[in-house]
């Protein structure tokens, strides 16, 4: 059997997981589905979670969110609902392309188009980009860095993000020569170019990316920036998050996107 270079680097960069682990009611979440379609058409299912008792009957911040590379949307449900339940905003999280029931396969090229289809969806429900926060863990960090470029936000908020997949790979697969990468994922290129208010998040003991890549992005990047850093947390850590020291970061980001 034969493997192309570009295959290789597909199963090493994406685990898609079809099927869902939960649904929005079984964490005690309201739920609308939503099927945005991507500017090369393939169809794309996620959900908008709100609480079922929202605080009060008034416009909130409405937070897109861009998962990582492994799963589906499914798997970070309870993790949505803690945020809906300390923060009061409404969470969009829609599957990239060949994850859960969106169709196609997933690229880097095909997740920007997903990205910024999912932000244009939101758009089209009449919610204005000073209330729209962007989100993204790790592969998500680099689509929501991408989307912030093209579409106006309020905020940007990037959790274990890395450099670049070339710069991660040095990390990871030192014996393959970089410039066989086709994936490039890069942040470093581009954050310096977004002047929203941004929030990085790094896990002090990330296994998967150097915690000095968060530390070199927020250096790149524009003001008003923060660096929040999550003592003694890994990679995958920040699913499970629960002290208050975050969601304060979090809540001074979201400030702005709450005002009238």
């Amino acid at each position: 059997m034969r493997f192309s270079l570009p295959a290789i680097e597909t199963a090493l960069l994406y685990f898609p997981l079809r099927h869902h682990l939960a649904r929005p009611s079984s964490v005690g979440l309201s739920a609308e589905d939503i099927r945005p379609r991507a500017a090369d058409g393939t169809p794309l299912h996620g959900w908008w979670l709100r609480s079922p008792a929202p605080a009060a009957d008034a416009p909130r911040p409405v937070v897109i969110w861009f998962s990582g590379n492994g799963g589906n949307a499914s798997g970070n449900l309870e993790n949505a609902r803690r945020l809906i339940d300390r923060l009061d905003v409404e969470i969009v999280a829609v599957d990239y392309r060949g994850y859960g029931l969106s169709e196609g396969f997933p690229t880097e090229a095909g997740l920007y188009q997903d990205g910024r289809a999912v932000y244009d969806a939101v758009r089209d429900r009449g919610v204005p980009p000073q209330r729209i926060v962007l989100f993204g863990r790790s592969v998500g960090a680099a689509v929501a860095v991408d989307v912030a470029l093209d579409r106006p936000v309020a905020g940007l908020i990037l959790e274990t993000p890395f450099l670049s997949v070339p710069a991660l790979a040095r990390v990871h697969y030192p014996i393959i020569p970089t410039f066989l990468i086709q994936s490039r994922y890069d942040n470093a290129r581009k954050l310096p170019r977004i002047t929203v208010p941004t929030l990085i998040v790094q896990a002090e003991r990330d296994e998967v990316v150097p915690p000095n890549h968060a530390n070199s992005l927020h250096e790149l990047a524009s003001h008003p920036k923060a660096l929040h850093v999550l003592r003694g947390a890994r990679h995958n850590d920040t699913f499970t998050e629960q002290r208050e020291d975050y969601f304060r970061t979090w809540r001074e980001l979201l400030e702005p996107a709450r005002r009238p």
